[in-house]
């Protein structure tokens, strides 16, 4: 039997467009003040509450599970969940890290590929790197879905979601 296939989020730049211009917040996102853990200011996060069901219904219609992929990690469950209505998910565990780029790779690449082992995944996320598309052609069943953070994701993400996990693990 094969792993359940996994959809995996970043934050900032997917939910947070965090590039777009503070004076042309994306229509539908709200401004939330939040403030992790070791942030002596609070961060300015935009998020679209439509995200959430869109997401789960994304998750159920592909048999998927949802599973933070970002440096928030166990942190998105209580500032970025909640927000989108969104249960507690799995998240990978960086090591406080993942956002350092190493030899053309991402650097979440290390510990997505430890996590994932065989388990098809599809990944969105805004900071790809150029040797990234070839370590997924490598790693069979992986979906790369780049997304701009000056927009966050769209039904357009989501329908390649959809399409490469109905089409490649049903």
């Amino acid at each position: 039997m094969m792993a359940r296939p996994a959809i995996l989020l970043d934050v900032d730049g997917p939910l947070n467009p965090y590039l777009a211009k503070p004076t042309r917040r994306p229509p539908g996102y709200t401004t939330h003040r939040i403030r992790p853990a070791g942030f002596v200011r609070p961060l300015r996060v935009w998020l679209d509450p439509s995200h959430g069901p869109w997401l789960l219904s994304l998750a159920a219609a592909t048999d998927a599970d949802l599973v933070w992929a970002t440096t928030w990690e166990h942190e998105a469950n209580k500032y970025i969940g909640p927000r989108l209505g969104l249960p507690e998910l799995e998240w990978i565990d960086f090591g406080g890290g993942g956002a350092d780029h190493r030899d053309g790779h991402h650097g979440k690449v290390p510990a997505i590929t430890e996590w994932a082992g065989t388990r098809p995944i599809a990944w969105l996320d805004d900071e790809f790197q150029p040797r990234d598309p070839e370590w997924a052609a490598a790693r069979p069943g992986t979906l790369l879905v780049p997304v701009d953070p000056r927009r966050g994701i769209g039904i357009d993400h989501l329908e390649r979601v959809r399409s490469f996990l109905t089409a490649s693990w049903h």
